[in-house]
């Protein structure tokens, strides 16, 4: 059975060949690349992926182009920063030597490296992500460009093992990543009809960091679940704000 990786990419030389060797079981890589004007194209190349240039319109329209220009049918999709560890490697090929039968698409969980230090628990653990897929009966579907996930028509399972995930290089590349995200959600909520009130923008926060934090066991992350919390927290609260002023005619 046919196995096509499929990668979205934007200046990214400094962790792209580190995701592409964690997929070196796959039968075809596909990495669509946004342009970069660092070595990202020329790394990638070299180690045998095929890259096609296209510009950004949203992570979910250039992720859904990705696997239409796959090889294969079956197809593992990971963000630059992420790599597939041993025992979720082992899983994936061991449902591949049975032909992937009666499954649509799998789940497995992504443990994210948070400065230093990998959250197991809180919002960040285990966050299960349906990454691997039949494109025939799914995709990247929907209008969402942002905090978009793949859906399949058919049983999804779950596989052992952990999509090992490098999401910031810096607490202020963090910081600007969170707040770009709220903007871009805002917009959509808004789109969509949907409004802030002066209630979700004093509940929501604070449910968000005490959900993670203590009933999730945040805590046990020490410091690193902390901040992380308070940072998952707060842009809960700048998408909210956004909205509020979209809804107002001001623009954010």
């Amino acid at each position: 059975m046919g196995l096509s990786a499929c990668i979205i990419t934007f200046n990214e030389a400094d962790r792209i060949a580190d995701c592409i060797a964690s997929l070196s079981f796959c039968d075809d890589i596909v990495v669509v690349d946004s342009h970069s004007t660092d070595a990202t194209v020329e790394i990638a190349r070299s180690l045998g992926a095929r890259v096609l240039l296209r510009p950004f319109d949203g992570f979910r329209s250039q992720k859904q182009f990705a696997i239409e220009q796959a090889a294969h049918d079956w197809v593992l999709c990971l963000d630059a920063d992420e790599r597939v560890d041993d025992a979720l490697r082992a899983a994936i090929e061991a449902e591949r030597a049975r032909g992937f039968a009666g499954a649509a698409g799998y789940r497995f969980a992504r443990l994210s490296e948070y400065f230093g230090r990998f959250l197991r628990h809180g919002n960040a653990y285990p966050d299960r992500v349906l990454r691997l897929f039949d494109r025939r009966r799914g995709g990247w579907r929907g209008t969402r460009e942002v905090h978009e996930a793949a859906s399949v028509d058919g049983e999804v399972r779950v596989l052992r093992g952990d999509l090992i995930h490098y999401p910031y290089r810096s607490l202020e590349q963090q910081l600007l990543k969170t707040q770009r995200y709220a903007r871009m959600m805002a917009e959509h909520d808004f789109a969509r009809g949907k409004r802030a009130t002066l209630g979700k923008l004093i509940v929501s926060p604070a449910w968000r960091f005490w959900r993670g934090y203590l009933l999730r066991g945040g805590f046990l992350d020490g410091w690193h679940g902390l901040v992380y919390a308070y940072v998952r927290a707060n842009y809960v609260r700048q998408k909210t704000i956004m909205l509020w002023l979209l809804q107002n005619g001001q623009k954010p």
